[in-house]
């Protein structure tokens, strides 16, 4: 029986999905993630199957035009489609591959929601994916979460259209589409700890918290000598991180130079994933891609964008953290490891090295709680709940 799980986006949309697919196949199931090209080899680790989504996230990221968005989205589309008619007996989507809904529905086959962040809409919180950033007030907040919904981008609308002319389903508006999928309870598990973010009192039954979902281990990873024998020549460093998006053209730049002034000022030794490599002095060395388990346990202090991937692993290593959330759910994440006590206030608006340097100093003193939260988090089984599910469906099927 062929489980096929959707991860659009960046990597940290996909790594997650690697340790939960790898739990559904020891469950006896076949496992294939379909996502885009870049993340081929990390899929393959892992042992599971991999079909290619075509698109490029970070070329659509780095431009606001909407005729870009436009297109990225009818990739993803025809993407989602091609991937299935390969064979599925059920569909596992994240939050962005929700056209699948209409792929399943065409197949004739089951689906299930398995998203990293809380797009479902809310009165304890604004909604994830937009331009607001704080509170709008419990009526405000739910509100605007329903209308995120029902009233979905122009390019994401016509991306549905044009995907259900192409099944040969009759066209349905987004705000129906809504309506039935909570009328039916479509089921949605949400890969975050409940410590972290507990379930909304709001939400209908079928929105289930079950915990994180871990990246599996890439087994033959080992760190560079570079980056080894940084860590063993000194104190253990800050690290200073601001995801996949920061490292397009003047992002990187103008972060590395803030990371590298706030490190001086705070006088740290530092490991900066900002898109540049290399000893960037005698105290900072810049890396690529690195599995943040491996390498956050020998932080002192994670400084990040506060992405939903990048904050788990954080918690998880016990670590202190300090939040400069900059889109989407990130706010709510840099405010939730500050109610946990493990991140100061995040660092939100425009970003100096004043600001960064004073929130790297304050950060240590939060690690006996930090360290008492990972505990936590770690004892979790996120995956467990997702798995019976999964036998769930077969069985009814």
């Amino acid at each position: 029986m062929q489980v096929l799980i959707i991860g659009i986006g960046t990597r940290g949309d996909v790594a997650p999905y690697t340790g939960l697919g790898a739990r559904i196949r020891e469950a006896g199931f076949e496992v294939t993630i379909a996502a885009h090209t870049p993340y081929a080899s990390m899929v393959a680790e892992a042992g599971l199957g991999f079909r290619p989504i075509p698109g490029d996230p970070l070329a659509a990221l780095s431009t606001l035009r909407p005729a870009a968005w436009a297109e990225y989205g009818r990739q993803v589309a025809d993407g989602l489609a091609d991937a299935a008619a390969q064979g599925a007996d059920l569909l596992i989507l994240n939050a962005a591959s929700s056209a699948g809904t209409h792929v399943a529905e065409a197949m004739g086959i089951p689906s299930m929601g398995a998203h990293l962040q809380p797009v479902e809409p809310s009165a304890e919180y604004p909604p994830v994916h937009g331009a607001v950033r704080s509170s709008l007030g419990r009526w405000g907040n739910r509100t605007a979460g329903r209308l995120m919904f029902a009233m979905p981008t122009p390019a994401h609308s016509g991306s549905a259209k044009r995907l259900r002319a192409r099944l040969g389903l009759p066209p349905i508006s987004s705000c129906a589409a809504y309506r039935r999928r909570e009328a039916m309870r479509w089921p949605v598990f949400h890969g975050f700890s409940p410590l972290v973010l507990p379930r909304p009192a709001d939400w209908r039954p079928g929105l289930e918290v079950t915990g994180y979902w871990w990246p599996e281990p890439r087994p033959n990873w080992r760190p560079s000598p570079e980056l080894a024998d940084f860590l063993e020549s000194g104190p253990p460093p800050a690290f200073v991180g601001f995801g996949s998006q920061a490292t397009l053209g003047r992002h990187a730049e103008r972060h590395t130079e803030v990371a590298l002034a706030a490190l001086r000022r705070a006088g740290l030794r530092g490991v900066l994933q900002t898109g540049v490599q290399g000893r960037l002095s005698d105290d900072v060395l810049g890396v690529g891609v690195v599995p943040h388990a491996w390498l956050f346990p020998r932080m002192a202090v994670v400084a990040h964008h506060a992405a939903a991937g990048t904050t788990a692993a954080g918690l998880r290593a016990g670590v202190p953290a300090v939040a400069m959330p900059w889109i989407n759910d990130q706010p709510l994440w840099a405010r939730q490891l500050h109610r946990l006590g493990v991140a100061p206030p995040p660092l939100t608006g425009r970003l100096t090295a004043e600001r960064l340097a004073a929130a790297l100093a304050d950060a240590p003193a939060r690690r006996t709680r930090a360290e008492k939260v990972g505990g936590l988090i770690a004892a979790e089984d996120g995956a467990e709940p997702v798995v019976r599910a999964v036998e769930r469906a077969f069985i009814t099927r």
